[in-house]
């Protein structure tokens, strides 16, 4: 995914700052709680498209977080 044009992107709906999940191959909204998919590089920025984040995607990282209670 091309830096700029990330750096460029904003959720649809509330405007807010999105995340790369490279691994997802999405980019999350942590405010509005949803998942955008990329296609073939091209980032589908449909509301409807989107995906609802689950709780644990929802929660900041940390280096020593395991998801384990």
């Amino acid at each position: 995914m091309d830096k700029q044009l990330l750096a460029m992107l904003v959720c649809p709906l509330c405007q807010a700052k999105l995340h790369y999940a490279r691994e997802a191959g999405e980019l999350h909204c942590l405010h509005d709680g949803l998942a955008y998919p990329i296609t073939d590089d091209i980032p589908v920025m449909l509301p409807d498209e989107a995906r609802a984040l689950s709780v644990d995607e929802k929660l900041p990282r940390s280096p020593g977080r395991t998801g384990e209670p």
